[in-house]
C-alpha cells in the first residue's frame, strides 16, 4: 500500500475519533474533507449583513475567544512535544488526528516551520475580526504521576507555559494566555505564581489526558491558591474525543468538579460537558450512568454552582454536539449570564465535523445564512464560529452579548 493511500485511510479512520460519526456522512459534501486555507476574507463577505449583525451591540475590545489551542510540532524551539505515535502511519487514528489539526490550522504544508506557520495563520484570522478582539491561548501540561514525576511517554501533547506566555507577550494586540499546571507537580505553587506574574488569565486542564482527578484531596492546595488569586479554572468534562485516554475518561465526570467549587474556585466547564455519560457519583461510586450534561446541569443549579460554575460554548455547534447539547443550552436562558464563548480553534477548521445545513434543518439558523457562513469558514474559521453562534436562534432565544464579551470574566475587578 503506498503512502498516499495509507494517509487517506488514516484520515477517514480518524473521523470517528474526531466525533463526526455516522451523522457526518450525511453532510459530507457540504464542506469536504480538507480546509482550503483561503486568505483574506473578500470585501463582499466582510461587509455581509450577517457579519455586521454579529458585531452589532458588541464592543470588540471586550470580545475574547476563551478557548484556543496552541498547536505545533516544536520545530521552532517552542518546547511543544507530540506523542511519537502521532508521527507514524502505524498508528492511523493518532497520525490522522495530527494531520487534521495541522490542516485545520493551515500549518500542514510548511515542513520545518510548522509552529511559525500556525501562529501566523492565527494572527491573520484575528486581523479578520473586528479590531480589539483577542484569543486566549492554552498551554497544555504533560501527564504527572502520583509521585509528582512527569510522564512524557504517556503524554499526547505538551505545550509549555513559557511558549504560550511568550506568544502573548510578543503579540499583545492579538493574544492572551492560559497556563496549564498539573496539581500533582511538586512545584505547582511556584509554577502558578510564575504564571500569574507573567499575566496568565486562567489555568487549563484536560483531566482525562493529563491524569488529573479533580475530586482528589491532592488538588486542595491548588484550589485554595486559585481561589485566593481569583484565577479561573477552565477544564474539560464529559467524554473527550480530541485528546484523551479511554481508561481515564471517568476523570471528566462533572461531579468531580464539586470539590473545586467548594474551595471557591471559579470553574469553566469546556463544551458544557455536552458529550458522553458518567457515573452518577451522588448515588455511590458504583451508581448508574447518567448523561454528562445532566450531571453538569445539576451542578449549575446547586448553590455553589450558581455563583462559581460556568460553561463555555466551544464545540457546541459541531454535528455531534448540536443535538441535544446546543439546543439544551440555548433553552436554558437563566444560564446565559454564566456562559462564555470559545471557538476551540483549530477545530472549526476541521471541515467534516460542522454542518450549517444541519443547524438550519433544526431551525437554529436561517437557511439563507448557510451559504455565506460556508464561504466565511473557508477564509476564517474563527470568524465563522463567532458569526454562527451570534446567528443562532431557538424559539426567539439567542445568546446575549455577555456570552461573547468575556474580557471582564478574565479581568475581575
Amino acid at each position: 500500500m503506498n503512502s498516499s493511500r495509507r494517509r487517506n485511510l488514516a484520515a477517514l479512520a480518524a473521523l470517528g475519533a474526531l466525533g463526526a460519526g455516522a451523522a457526518l456522512l450525511r453532510y459530507w459534501p457540504e464542506h469536504g474533507l480538507v480546509n482550503p486555507c483561503r486568505a483574506l476574507l473578500p470585501p463582499e463577505l466582510a461587509r455581509h449583513e450577517l457579519v455586521r449583525a454579529a458585531w452589532d451591540g458588541l464592543d470588540p475590545r471586550n470580545v475574547w475567544d476563551c478557548h484556543v489551542h496552541l498547536v505545533g510540532t516544536g520545530d521552532s524551539g517552542s518546547g511543544i512535544r507530540l506523542d511519537p505515535a502521532m508521527e507514524s502511519v502505524a498508528n492511523p487514528l493518532q497520525y490522522a488526528q495530527r494531520l487534521f489539526y495541522l490542516n485545520a490550522g493551515c500549518a500542514h504544508d510548511a515542513p520545518g516551520r510548522v509552529d511559525q506557520s500556525y501562529l501566523e495563520r492565527m494572527r491573520n484570522l484575528v486581523d479578520g475580526m473586528a479590531k480589539g478582539t483577542k484569543l486566549l491561548l492554552f498551554a497544555f501540561d504533560c501527564v504527572v504521576d502520583e509521585a509528582g514525576a512527569e510522564r512524557l511517554q504517556e503524554t499526547s501533547i505538551y505545550v509549555p507555559n513559557r511558549y504560550a506566555a511568550e506568544v502573548a507577550r510578543r503579540f499583545p494586540q492579538d493574544f492572551e494566555w492560559a497556563a496549564s499546571i498539573h496539581p500533582y507537580r511538586r512545584d505547582w505553587f511556584e509554577r502558578l505564581a510564575q504564571a500569574c506574574n507573567e499575566g496568565a488569565r486562567a489555568v487549563k486542564w484536560l483531566p482525562s489526558a493529563m491524569g488529573i482527578d479533580p475530586a482528589s484531596k491532592r488538588c486542595d492546595g491548588f484550589y485554595e491558591e486559585l481561589s485566593r488569586r481569583g484565577l479561573p479554572l477552565i477544564t474539560h468534562a464529559g467524554r473527550e474525543l480530541a485528546i484523551g485516554s479511554a481508561p481515564l475518561q471517568n476523570l471528566g465526570n462533572p461531579l468531580r468538579l464539586r470539590r473545586a467549587l467548594e474551595h471557591g474556585v471559579r470553574v469553566v466547564v469546556a463544551h458544557c460537558a455536552s458529550l458522553g455519560s458518567d457515573i452518577d457519583l451522588d448515588r455511590g461510586a458504583n451508581g448508574p450512568e447518567a448523561e454528562s450534561f445532566s450531571l453538569f446541569a445539576r451542578l449549575m443549579e446547586e448553590p455553589h454552582g450558581e455563583k462559581l460554575l460556568f460553561g463555555d460554548l466551544s464545540a457546541l455547534t459541531q454535528v455531534h454536539r448540536a443535538v441535544p447539547g446546543l439546543v439544551r443550552v440555548l433553552e436554558r436562558s437563566h444560564w446565559h449570564p454564566r456562559l462564555l464563548n470559545g471557538s476551540d480553534y483549530p477545530l472549526p477548521g476541521v471541515m467534516p465535523i460542522y454542518s450549517v445545513e444541519r443547524l438550519a434543518e433544526l431551525g437554529l439558523v436561517e437557511r439563507s445564512a448557510a451559504p455565506p457562513l460556508r464561504q466565511i469558514r473557508e477564509h476564517n474559521p474563527i470568524l465563522f464560529d463567532f458569526v454562527l453562534k451570534r446567528s443562532l436562534r431557538l424559539g426567539g432565544r439567542a445568546f446575549p452579548a455577555s456570552v461573547f464579551e468575556t474580557r471582564g470574566f478574565f479581568q475581575p475587578g
